[in-house]
Formats: C-alpha cells, structure tokens, sequence
C-alpha cells in the first residue's frame, strides 16, 4: 500500500497533527489502563513511527503512567493517543483521524481485559444520528444545521 499524508485533530480544533500513513492497519486495545484513560471498553489505535507524523499543534500530554503518557486536548478533553516514554513509535486514536474509515482493525491487545458482549454487536437495532428528529431538531436551532 502507497503511504498517504493523513491529518487529524481534537473535537474542537485546537490541537491538529498529521502523519504518513503507510499500511491501514490498526489495532484495538482493551486494557485496563487504555479503559480508564478513555472512558471506553476498548481504543482503535494506529501504531506509528514517531518520525512519520507531526503534531501542527498542541497536544497536551498525560503521564498515565511510570513507563508511557498520552497526548491530549485540554480544551476539549479528546484522547488522542498513547506513547511508551521509550521507543521509537506511538499510538494515535483511530478516530482522532480525519478520514477514519481506511483503517481495518487487525488485532486485540490487552484481551484479559475484553468485554465480549462489546465486541460483535452486529445484532443490535441501529439508528442513524440524521433520523433521530429530536436531535436533529437541536441541532438545527443551535446551529442551523447537522454535523457530519
């Protein structure tokens, strides 16, 4: 696969990095540490070279632990990653991405902590955002419009 430049960013904008994308390979963690950072049973990330992405600004780093922080947004509070204090790579969230989508999830990581019920929930009823009238019509008179 042809490396791609691909951006990416926080919620609200402040904090933007982009980075050559050579493979769409990616990954789901699911421990404990990853869990609580992000208030989520599991994470897509995209393991990277630190030296093939560039922060353009920002982030904010947590020390999340004695061996790795994670970059951050402090004004929106979006979770951007994970990075070991040693080595030469880093984790950026999947959906930190702005084209989300060319990433395939290849692995579980930390699969003592995985919650199975969370994993296939292809049997589940689905509702699209644009066809919930009540929060289309709060987006509409606050903004004028729906999001993407």
């Amino acid at each position: 696969m042809n490396a791609k430049r691909m951006a990416g960013g926080c919620a609200c904008g402040a904090v933007r990095f982009e980075a050559e994308i050579d493979s769409d390979e990616a990954y789901l963690c699911h421990c404990r540490m990853c869990q609580r950072a992000t208030g989520s049973v599991s994470i897509a990330f995209k393991n990277l070279p630190q030296t093939s992405m560039r922060w353009l600004s920002g982030p904010d780093w947590y020390d999340s632990s004695p061996i790795a922080r994670r970059p951050y947004c402090a004004k929106c509070g979006t979770s951007l990653g994970f990075q070991f204090r040693e080595g030469p790579n880093l984790d950026l969230t999947v959906a930190a991405f702005d084209e989300p989508s060319r990433f395939k999830p290849t692995s579980h990581f930390g699969a003592e902590s995985i919650h199975e019920a969370w994993i296939d929930t292809r049997a589940l009823p689905r509702e699209r955002c644009d066809e919930h009238a009540k929060l289309v019509d709060k987006w509409v008179a606050a903004t004028g419009s729906v999001p993407d």
